[in-house]
């Protein structure tokens, strides 16, 4: 008789999945060993998830959710542009030390292994976020707050690739080492300077 799931043993469950997806990828990650990381059978997971991919795509879900979560409290505490990009930089940032396997997660889904699931991954993780921003900046602009005279939706695409980028750089140990290649070996043990840096490049690019 199969273990019934409860939210606690859920979210073990997907934190193991996320643990060896992050590592391995989808193809290379074993369901064995993340049922016995989770301390669940194989058989449970299979009770709830259809198949490998699906359960694969629950792990995505749950670790999108700090950074949706994250956008939501920003967003809700600010109201200025520089305001919401200076916490969220500082947010996200810690959050990419803190939660290192979400975002190392976040780029394997981007690298191309997880091809078949391109549409609809980008749809869901970028959707709202690229609506969120485009208004922060058309709205700033509106109420004459930025000098940027550009395309709001452009402006968020350069500001969200750039702000991935500065995740996986505390993150992910290929982007690791590229950061300090561009920005010195003490880089890593300095994210308040790296922050700080950030905002300011974003300040200028604005027209504050």
């Amino acid at each position: 008789m199969y273990k019934k799931l409860d939210d606690n043993g859920l979210t073990t469950l997907l934190e193991a999945g996320i643990d060896e997806f992050s590592a391995k990828g989808l193809e290379k990650g074993n369901i064995n060993v993340i049922a016995k990381n989770a301390g669940f059978s194989v058989g449970l997971i299979y009770k709830y998830y259809e198949n490998k991919d699906r359960f694969f795509l629950a792990c995505v879900e749950h670790s999108l959710k700090l950074l949706e979560q994250t956008m939501q409290e920003v967003l809700a505490r600010e109201d200025d542009i520089m305001s919401c990009i200076r916490l969220l930089i500082h947010e996200l940032m810690d959050g990419a030390k803190q939660h290192a396997n979400y975002y190392v997660m976040y780029n394997e889904i981007t690298s191309g292994s997880c091809q078949k699931y391109a549409a609809e991954l980008a749809r869901q993780i970028e959707g709202k976020t690229a609506k969120i921003y485009e208004q922060l900046v058309a709205k700033a602009k509106a109420e004459g707050r930025i000098r940027y005279a550009g395309n709001p939706r452009m402006f968020a695409f350069y500001f969200d690739s750039l702000l991935m980028m500065l995740q996986f750089s505390f993150s992910c140990e290929y982007y690791k080492e590229r950061l300090k290649i561009f920005c010195g070996e003490e880089a890593l043990d300095n994210p308040e300077a790296m922050a700080e840096s950030f905002i300011g490049f974003m300040a200028g690019a604005l027209g504050v």
